[in-house]
């Protein structure tokens, strides 16, 4: 099951730690195996890990070699072996067995257009110290949920909504139009959400996937496909 989460701060303050471990702890059972973070100044990145995939050397976030690039994926990836191989073979080195380390990899050889490349259902945040920007994402059709509140200070996400609820200032407040709309159709359309002050992140159904990157105190969609 797992569940990712996170801050990017526009304004260029540090992440707090002890945010990212309440918003963990607010979707601890979506992983109970294990938790992880990493935080490089205005970003902070973070997992709750349920172990399927290399139960022991699986732990998250992932790094490259040099630690220039940073990871946290939820959910599967089903060509990973095919990429590994692909990968491998250009010389990339992988640390672990995860089929989420393909994303690492496949984004230094290829650049945004990686997300071309994967099959599979899943959410993840991926650091790029170098450049210092995060790239958020999810899977074509959305099967692994990606929840996302933006203001001027930051952008937070999660996999679950109510680990935003986590935020300071951040309330619960129902939107009254999406219930009525839940009780009406038995699921919260997008762009929707039950909190009133969280979004649902969501994509037209013509794009095949899409990220959101964020990059010196602004945050730019990046469509693929």
């Amino acid at each position: 099951m797992c569940g990712i989460h996170g801050i990017y701060r526009f304004d260029g303050l540090s992440v707090e730690p002890g945010i990212l471990s309440a918003m963990g702890d607010r979707t601890r059972h979506r992983g109970p195996d294990d938790e992880g973070s990493h935080v490089d100044g205005p970003c902070g990145i973070a997992m709750r890990r349920l172990s399927i995939i290399d139960l022991a050397g699986g732990h998250q976030p992932l790094s490259n070699a040099d630690e220039t690039l940073w990871l946290v994926c939820n959910g599967e990836i089903y060509n990973f072996r095919e990429l590994r191989g692909e990968l491998q073979a250009k010389g990339y080195r992988f640390k672990t067995g995860s089929d989420c380390e393909v994303l690492l990899h496949l984004y230094d050889a290829e650049g945004d257009d990686f997300i071309h490349r994967l099959n599979g259902m899943f959410d993840f945040a991926l650091w790029d110290a170098r450049r210092r920007r995060l790239l958020i994402g999810r899977d074509r059709l959305g099967v692994k949920p990606l929840y996302v509140l933006q203001d001027r200070q930051q952008l937070a996400f999660a996999t679950e909504a109510k680990a935003l609820l986590a935020l300071p200032g951040v309330s619960a407040e129902l939107d009254r139009q999406v219930v009525a709309d839940y009780l009406h159709l038995g699921y919260v359309a997008a762009p929707g959400c039950i909190f009133r002050e969280s979004a649902s992140y969501h994509r037209p159904p013509c794009w095949p996937s899409r990220m959101v990157r964020c990059a010196s105190g602004a945050t730019g969609a990046c469509p693929s496909g």
